[in-house]
């Protein structure tokens, strides 16, 4: 991939919020070779930073996890939109990364991206024709994406007529009628599987879908132990799917069939399934396409990550914190942080106080006495006890939950090592 010839280059400006003001002009890549302290440094607040290690401790175990249980690896790219986490991820072991609409895949394309899986059904004749373009130009680039009603495959056949290659596409099947997208019986499965066979526009290559979207997956009204068997009973839906469909003859001809599912909440119960896939006609590959891991998060996915179930696999760890600086502290009671809902994550869990930097000492201590209960849009309402000892001017560092909506809103952020010295920038694109 080529990242860093577009990212390296780029002259720090307004655009980039908690940049330090004085390093407008530069690079990216002069900014960085700085290697400025993010608390002496001249940045200014709020601003999110990367834990260097973290992230790294976070790519080596989903390498080594899907290496251990025979899983091929093509993690979310919506959850960071980050062509440089693309790369590093790419180095650690991954077969490609999964998108979600054609404008991520045209990010992606920019950087040099060979594999994209599309966990969407693809139906805009433009984006279609452009794709049908890329794969026309670049015989080493593989795409894939959903098919999941007979309606769409016809759509996709009529906007790629005179394509070069065929376009490759997995059957979705649905987790039941609560799932967003997705055929919801195998027999309508197979219709779609019948109607792209009767087209020279597109190859079925396999099934994939999202067993995040069961009934029960989410705990809720359900116990853990129902909801763990019934996400295994769809993935094992799922496998009987890619076995029907091979022995009508729907794979004749592949070199390998693809079998993808695996959010961030039940890998584990992907590994065990897929291990149980019987031999096809044709090598099976399976495809785990977790995202979330890259940063972890201390809120949602800390909570329902499949590591909590299997300890002796590992554990991800947080990479978020998120800077800010107390602006007022009218009682004792309460205090005011500069960074609100424009800044940080809130649509499943409010942010949590975790450290103050003391703006007299510069010691970092344990937010204790203090946590987050509320967001405006600039503004973080901080409750606080006897036992807090917070002033105007201090800094308090916040863990974010879910990091598909921490990354979006910041277009550069600092990669910071254990001993505060920012060592990289991360550039996104949303």
């Amino acid at each position: 991939m080529t990242s860093g010839s577009i990212t390296s280059d780029e002259v720090v400006d307004h655009r980039f919020k908690g940049l330090p003001p004085g390093a407008a002009g530069l690079t990216v890549d002069a900014l960085a070779a700085e290697r400025r302290n993010l608390f002496t440094g001249g940045f200014t607040t709020p601003v999110l930073a990367l834990s260097a290690e973290s992230l790294e401790h976070n790519l080596a175990l989903m390498e080594t996890y899907s290496a251990r249980h025979g899983l091929a690896f093509a993690p979310h790219g919506k959850t960071s939109m980050a062509p440089q986490l693309f790369d590093r991820q790419t180095e650690r072991g991954a077969w490609g990364i999964t998108l979600a609409v054609p404008h991520q895949v045209r990010v992606a394309r920019a950087f040099g991206v060979q594999r994209i899986f599309v966990a969407n059904e693809v139906v805009d004749a433009a984006a279609l024709q452009w794709i049908a373009g890329e794969l026309a130009a670049d015989p080493g680039f593989r795409f894939l994406c959903y098919v999941d009603s007979v309606r769409g495959v016809e759509l996709m056949d009529a906007a790629l007529r005179g394509c070069v290659r065929p376009v490759d596409v997995v059957v979705e099947l649905g987790a039941g009628d609560g799932a967003r997208t997705g055929a919801r019986t195998e027999a309508d499965c197979a219709a779609v599987a019948d109607a792209v066979a009767a087209t020279r526009t597109l190859r079925l290559v396999g099934v994939a879908g999202y067993e995040g979207e069961v009934p029960g997956a989410d705990g809720k009204g359900v116990s853990p132990a129902e909801g763990w068997g019934r996400v295994r009973d769809w993935l094992r839906r799922l496998v009987a799917l890619a076995v029907a469909l091979d022995g009508a003859g729907h794979f004749e001809g592949l070199d390998e069939i693809v079998l993808s599912a695996g959010g961030s909440a039940w890998f584990d119960a992907v590994a065990d399934v897929f291990a149980e896939v019987p031999e096809l006609s044709a090598p099976v590959l399976k495809l785990l396409r977790s995202g979330a891991y890259v940063s972890h998060d201390d809120g949602h996915y800390k909570h329902i990550t499949p590591f909590n179930r299997v300890p002796e696999e590992g554990a991800l760890q947080p990479a978020f914190r998120l800077w800010a600086q107390v602006v007022s502290r009218p009682t004792g009671e309460q205090a005011f942080v500069n960074a609100g809902k424009r800044d940080a994550a809130y649509d499943l869990d409010l942010p949590e106080a975790q450290v103050v930097r003391d703006a007299r000492t510069g010691e970092i201590r344990p937010a204790t006495g203090i946590s987050v209960s509320g967001l405006s849009d600039q503004h973080g309402w901080l409750r606080t006890t006897e036992e807090a000892d917070l002033e105007v001017g201090d800094w308090v560092g916040l863990g974010l939950s879910h990091p598909c909506t921490s990354f979006d809103k910041w277009q550069l952020i600092p990669l910071v090592e254990a001993d505060g010295t920012v060592t990289d920038y991360i550039r996104t694109y949303f």
